[in-house]
């Protein structure tokens, strides 16, 4: 029997168990803070608890004095450089980022014009797909979600790989290559196969150019005619620059330290953090921020009023709007307090993006939800917290502005995540050496079996 068909037959039973398990399953709140159990890895502060060094990235939020958290405005580097200098020189030297900025994290320093010209030809060898990956694995395999479909292809590759299972540094840091060269391929022929076969669209495939940068493939094999302008493809690079890295903490490059661990190869860790990714609570988190600006586009009559649309806000923190989560997507960060840098340096492009596309009214709006959001959410939890935009917020609406279809959004951020992702696999496998192994206490009053005929 399919799953829909089971819970039609068997409804008034699953119901009373799923009832009888979250009771069951529910602590007391009281509970974390009698065993000091620190939820969510976080400090009472709302800082994470230290597990792990790392030499990738940094992201630096607010500072500690006296024992409290101050806010500052955030920063961002990638192997010690801040971000925001990276940006700088790739727009003023007129060329594509996201190669350089893999060197960089790969390998912990930037590349000489040798350097970089021959890890870009290394890559552009590595694009094209394993003969048969595509029929095979792709077409023959369609999906309407892309994030699972991609964990699959990444576990396909296990069985194109001659040595898998081989640990050593060398070994992965050629399975590392081969995967951030194939990641636009995946996303790019996996979202034809889906439109193919669920929406019934014409076919486009096209075999990535070796010579072309990263973004620069990713436009032409998504687009029906293959074409783009010089301009989109360095706003996409910029996309990609901007979330390649974010520390060792954040939940997917967590989920690569923690599987890599164990240590079994790279083709699971990375699928891991891909399941990781796909989360709202993560990369998944620029769609819900598309969902819930078109719901405030589609109810809010003046995009202009402030207080229109701060009442709007309140429904969505009072759980009477949007997805009934409480949420405003976008707004607020784990660690980002006065500002996200990746969501500053988006803002610029996206309001750039906007006048060249005619949708200023819809970036004034962002920008107005922006504004009025850490005002709403301090009215509604009674505080004075420190919070602001984060880079979802605005990420979803440049790759909209794009054309780039939203199914796509959090792929696309997996193309570029990725380098970070197997940045700390490697930094796993030549630092860790023991399998992480926290603990979880017990909770639950000892009981004695009762046999079947004595129970109620």
């Amino acid at each position: 029997m399919k799953k829909r068909e089971i819970v039609k037959h068997y409804n008034e039973f699953i119901d009373k168990i799923t009832e009888a398990t979250i009771e069951i399953n529910t602590f007391s709140p009281g509970l974390y803070g009698k065993y000091n159990v620190k939820k969510g890895l976080r400090n009472e502060d709302g800082s994470g608890v230290l597990v792990g060094l790392t030499e990738i990235g940094d992201v630096h939020g607010y500072i500690v004095d006296e024992n409290e958290k101050v806010p500052v405005h955030g920063r961002l580097r990638y192997r010690g450089i801040d971000v925001k200098d990276i940006v700088s020189a790739h727009l003023e030297e007129n060329r594509f980022g996201f190669e350089e900025v893999c060197y960089l994290i790969l390998f912990g320093k930037l590349p000489n014009k040798q350097q970089l010209g021959e890890f870009n030809e290394m890559l552009g060898s590595q694009r094209k797909l394993p003969d048969g990956f595509l029929e095979d694995v792709i077409l023959a395999f369609p999906s309407q979600d892309l994030m699972n479909m991609l964990g699959r292809y990444v576990l396909a590759m296990y069985s194109f790989d001659d040595e898998p299972d081989d640990l050593s540094v060398k070994n992965n840091i050629m399975q590392s290559v081969l995967l951030i060269a194939t990641f636009p391929s995946f996303v790019s022929y996996g979202y034809q196969a889906k439109e193919y076969n669920y929406n019934n669209k014409t076919l486009h495939i096209r075999n990535p150019l070796p010579e072309l940068s990263t973004a620069e493939n990713i436009l032409r094999l998504i687009r029906s005619d293959g074409q783009y302008s010089k301009e989109e493809a360095r706003i996409l690079d910029l996309f990609l620059v901007l979330h390649a890295e974010h520390g060792g903490g954040n939940n997917s490059a967590f989920a690569t330290h923690v599987v890599s661990s164990s240590g079994t190869d790279i083709y699971s860790a990375i699928t891991a953090a891909i399941g990781s990714l796909k989360g709202f609570r993560h990369g998944g988190a620029n769609l819900k921020v598309m969902g819930m600006m078109e719901e405030i586009k589609a109810n809010v009559k003046d995009w202009t009023d402030e207080n229109e649309v701060s009442e709007y806000l309140k429904k969505i923190l009072n759980k009477q709007a949007y997805d009934k989560s409480g949420l405003i997507y976008g707004i607020g960060h784990a660690v980002y307090t006065l500002s996200d840098p990746r969501a500053v340096i988006l803002k610029e492009y996206v309001k750039d993006l906007a006048q060249s596309t005619d949708r200023m009214a819809e970036f004034n709006l962002y920008d107005l939800v922006e504004r009025m959001s850490p005002i709403a959410l301090n009215e509604h939890k009674g505080n004075h917290k420190s919070v602001s935009a984060n880079v979802d917020f605005y990420s979803g609406f440049l790759l909209d502005m794009l054309g780039i279809p939203k199914e796509m959004f959090t792929p696309l951020f997996a193309v570029s995540r990725i380098v970070g992702w197997c940045g700390h696999r490697i930094e796993e496998l030549i630092n860790g050496g023991k399998i992480m192994r926290p603990a979880y206490k017990n909770v639950v009053t000892p009981q004695n079996y009762m046999k079947l005929d004595d129970r109620k």
